[in-house]
């Protein structure tokens, strides 16, 4: 399945000279949505994934049904203030300034094997977190998977090194 076909292209969004990539069509078509989290269900198979983690709010779309496909865990990586119990938080720079995300304290137990979901590999700022975040509670990252990868702006260079796969490549 050609899953570039269901990926809209919107020029100047959100901001002029941006091109967004848009995964609605593919999650509103059951078969290429089927598709797409079949790839990532078998990549975080064959990495003996214990836990899926998947950061808001596209990671959550993405990662919640290849979870509940392995019939393992999810965990979610959300802003500050979101998340109800005890939190680790990570601060990371952006371009502009600083960002943070946090976990729950308990989603991640030392050891244990993580895959990491998202839409989308852009700069890295993200999944570098994420990563990050895992690593604090002791777990090991054995994999991140995206729908799409923007490869001109390098966000693989934040992985660490870590095993990624990515369905579609602009």
């Amino acid at each position: 399945m050609n899953l570039y076909d269901y990926v809209a292209r919107v020029e100047d969004y959100p901001k002029e000279g941006i091109i967004f990539r848009d995964i609605t069509p593919l999650m509103g078509d059951g078969k290429a949505s089927h598709y797409a989290t079949q790839q990532i269900v078998d990549y975080a198979k064959d990495l003996g994934a214990e836990i899926v983690v998947g950061p808001e709010a596209r990671g959550f779309i993405i990662g919640c049904p290849v979870a509940y496909a392995l019939e393992i865990g999810f965990a979610p990586v959300r802003k500050p203030g979101k998340l109800p119990r005890e939190t680790v938080d990570y601060e990371y720079d952006l371009e502009y300034g600083t960002d943070t995300l946090t976990i729950h304290k308990d989603a991640i137990q030392p050891g244990q094997k993580v895959v990491v979901v998202d839409d989308l590999l852009a700069t890295g700022g993200t999944i570098d977190a994420t990563i990050h975040l895992i690593q604090k509670l002791g777990g090991e990252v054995v994999g991140c998977a995206f729908i799409i990868e923007l490869e001109e702006l390098d966000g693989k260079s934040k992985l660490h090194g870590h095993d990624y796969m990515s369905l579609i490549k602009f």
